[in-house]
């Protein structure tokens, strides 16, 4: 799944470690949706989205493959 995480943790200036603290993951999580190498679960996907104050869908973009 395509996503924006680096770009907004970089505006927010946070760490990936800090951002996996804060939402309660390991670094190596963040790291692999990053990647797009994994697709995080609703719930992570809700607490990343709250917050950087957006909708799901403004940080998360499904495609079709």
């Amino acid at each position: 799944m395509k996503n924006r995480l680096k770009v907004l943790r970089a505006e927010k200036k946070l760490t990936q470690e800090e951002l996996a603290s804060i939402i309660g993951v390991s670094r190596q999580t963040i790291n692999a949706i990053e990647k797009e190498k994994f697709d995080p679960s609703l719930p992570t996907s809700l607490l990343i989205a709250q917050l950087f104050e957006l909708k799901i869908e403004d940080v998360f973009l499904y495609e079709k493959k």
